[in-house]
C-alpha cells in the first residue's frame, strides 16, 4: 500500500501566553478557540495543554495548506483517546479543504514551550 504526504505542518507556542486561560473557561478566546469537547478535556489541565492543543491547530491549519483562510481555529478539533493519542476532527470549511485526507498530529511541551506536529 502507497500512501501519499500531502502537507506538513509545525507549530511552536509560549506556555506562558496559556497561562490565563487555565482558569478562564468562559473567557472569550477560550471559547472562540477550543470546542467544547476540548474545553472539557482542558478543564483542570495546565497551560501546556491549553498551549498543545493550540500548536496543533496551527500545524493542522498549516498542513492543510491554507493556514486559518476561510475557517477558524474551533473548526479543527483535537481530541485525545483512552491512551492519550491526539486525534485531529475537521469540521466545516476545515473538513471541506481537507477533502476527506486523514490528518496525524503529535503534540508535546515543555514548561516553557509547545509544539505540534501534524501531516495530511
Amino acid at each position: 500500500m502507497q500512501f501519499v504526504i500531502h502537507g506538513v505542518g509545525v507549530d511552536i507556542v509560549k506556555v506562558s501566553r496559556f497561562k490565563k486561560y487555565v482558569n478562564a473557561p468562559e473567557s472569550r478566546f477560550v471559547q472562540r478557540v477550543y470546542t467544547q469537547n476540548e474545553r472539557d478535556y482542558l478543564s483542570g489541565k495546565k497551560a501546556e495543554s491549553f498551549a498543545g492543543i493550540f500548536a496543533a491547530k496551527e500545524a493542522v491549519a498549516k498542513a492543510l495548506g491554507t493556514g486559518f483562510a476561510g475557517f477558524f481555529p474551533i473548526d479543527i478539533e483535537i481530541i485525545h483517546d483512552t491512551a492519550g493519542k491526539p486525534r485531529v476532527y475537521l469540521h466545516g470549511k476545515a473538513s471541506e479543504v481537507a477533502r476527506g485526507k486523514v490528518v496525524h498530529v503529535s503534540i508535546s511541551h515543555t514548561s516553557d514551550d509547545a509544539v505540534g506536529f501534524a501531516v495530511l
